[in-house]
């Protein structure tokens, strides 16, 4: 008997051991788990296709979030999960003084208690021309929360993540005098205003200035991300300060929001019209200085296991060419200059892969190199860059040929080079990730004449196998603004046409071969017009 209790404690000790390294066969993230691999699996099929459901147009941007499609400035919003436009809410037209500038998608942590039944739905926070920051339902568009942020002399137009999903950044428009006032010789000290917040209960962290007595004149913009805050500057230079030591050091006094206060000889509500919120962290002496860089155009990346970060010389003959450095020492890493030498109009880009694994992923109009750092072999003191695997796209080495004849009855022939982006050569141009299938996604164009024709093709993202292709049905004109978003089973384009024309195509994935092949052509396809809530969608 005491050997069979001995054995069962063993096994619970086991199973505590497995639930804390998430190995716990019945957790719901193992399921979880498990189901998305069959998706991956599904969606990679070859009797697998994607079809484009429906379409719908608009005169105003298009945003995509989560499986929700919002138009009108965020005033009606569209379910992208069923094959036909289900609309979740749609508002009255607002006016110019209710503008939303920018929103953010907040969804309710795990494993923490809330306050409100509707915090653990997920909800939309969107900022307002006016300085009001509203919570909206994401389901329903009921406004849950309302705050007043400042009076008129501080513009927050901008909201962002400092750390995502926990603690978020409102900032203002750069801070600029009128020129009548910079001619009267007044003079403006504050080049901008960040409020700070956490979420899910939204609570009001602090306010503060950022001031050009204290950072200096030359400040263009800034940042705050994972903990650091981030001030570019006109020369290139770019510099990093813990931006938690700072909201430690300087605040004045906490507060919170919807209790009175008493600040500056003034008495009123925190976040309640007119008073807002107080400047309640006042940077006074300029904060202990993390890391600073010179890069072309302040761009400036940190990634990568141990921690590197990716800049430009900051030259423009040097545009095009990044360097890859050790933040602990500065120093350059073996194979550390990068540079595809393209000849396109279009520059490469280049950036940490968002896996979470330390690579870089590098990207030209006709090349994608997905980089790893890894330790030079006899000196785990230096870091080098190798390639992981390559992915080139379809196109012929061919020199076009141009035929004249002169005057005389002579053939002349001139040879040029096609430049790298050339629209008529296959071009890469979106390279993206998704996380939940770790499928990379890449979109590659080539236009003919006034037609040009995209396909979406999902890799391998361990080793850049092609795993599946998709065509887009609707022509990609190159030089319109294009967004591409791919979230499980669902593929979404958005394109900006001239004068501010926005189209939305959805693409669903469907397991009936026919249908399928019925809908892989546009010549093939067949539109059908139908209108909801006043909105006319086409399907096929």
């Amino acid at each position: 008997r005491a050997a069979c209790r001995a054995a069962g404690a063993h096994n619970v000790c086991r199973l505590i051991t497995r639930r804390a390294h998430g190995f716990y066969a019945r957790d719901a993230g193992v399921a979880h788990r498990k189901n998305l691999g069959l998706l991956r699996k599904i969606l990679c099929q070859e009797s697998t296709k994607f079809k484009n459901v429906w379409t719908t147009h608009s005169a105003s941007p298009i945003a995509y979030e989560r499986g929700r499609i919002y138009l009108d400035n965020y005033q009606c919003c569209i379910s992208s999960i069923a094959q036909e436009p289900r609309i979740l809410y749609q508002k009255p037209k607002c006016s110019k003084s209710e503008k939303i500038e920018d929103a953010l998608l907040l969804e309710c942590p795990l494993g923490e208690m809330l306050p409100s039944p509707s915090d653990y739905k997920p909800s939309l926070i969107v900022l307002t021309v006016q300085n009001w920051l509203l919570r909206l339902s994401a389901d329903s568009g009921e406004i849950l929360e309302k705050i007043y942020l400042a009076s008129s002399c501080c513009k927050f137009r901008y909201l962002s993540w400092d750390s995502p999903q926990e603690r978020m950044v409102v900032k203002s428009a750069q801070n600029k005098l009128p020129a009548a006032a910079r001619q009267a010789g007044i003079q403006q000290s504050v080049l901008f205003y960040l409020a700070v917040f956490q979420v899910l209960p939204l609570s009001f962290i602090g306010m503060l200035e950022i001031n050009k007595k204290i950072f200096g004149n030359s400040v263009t913009d800034v940042a705050v991300s994972n903990g650091i805050l981030i001030v570019m500057y006109s020369m290139g230079l770019v510099r990093l300060y813990n931006f938690q030591a700072i909201l430690e050091q300087f605040m004045e006094q906490p507060f919170d929001l919807g209790h009175e206060f008493h600040w500056n000889g003034q008495v009123g509500v925190v976040g309640k019209y007119p008073f807002g919120l107080p400047f309640n962290i006042k940077i006074t002496d300029t904060p202990p200085l993390l890391f600073e860089a010179s890069s072309l155009e302040n761009a400036f990346q940190i990634g990568g296991y141990p921690w590197h970060y990716i800049i430009t010389p900051n030259k423009k003959k040097h545009k095009g060419v990044f360097h890859i450095c050790s933040l602990k020492d500065n120093a350059l890493a073996k194979n550390g200059i990068q540079d595809m030498k393209c000849c396109s109009l279009e520059p490469d880009w280049i950036y940490f892969h968002p896996d979470m694994s330390g690579r870089i992923i590098h990207v030209g109009p006709d090349l994608i190199k997905v980089l790893k750092l890894k330790e030079v072999k006899n000196n785990t003191d230096q870091i080098e860059i190798a390639e992981d695997f390559t992915i080139v796209a379809d196109r012929e080495n061919c020199v076009d040929n141009t035929v004249t004849v002169t005057a005389s009855g002579r053939v002349v022939k001139k040879r040029f080079n096609l430049l790298d982006d050339d629209p008529e050569q296959e071009t890469f141009k979106i390279v993206d990730y998704e996380d939940e299938l770790d499928l990379l996604s890449t979109v590659a164009v080539t236009q003919i004449g006034a037609d040009g024709r995209a396909h979406l093709d999902f890799r391998c993202n361990e080793h850049g196998i092609l795993l599946k292709r998709i065509s887009l049905l609707e022509s990609w004109d190159v030089t319109y603004s294009h967004e591409v978003y791919f979230d499980k089973d669902l593929v979404l384009h958005i394109e900006q046409k001239p004068n501010r024309r926005f189209s939305c195509y959805v693409y669903q994935m469907v397991c009936d071969t026919a249908e399928g092949e019925e809908c892989s052509s546009p010549e093939k396809a067949k539109r059908v017009f139908g209108k909801k809530g006043g909105r006319i969608f086409e399907y096929i």
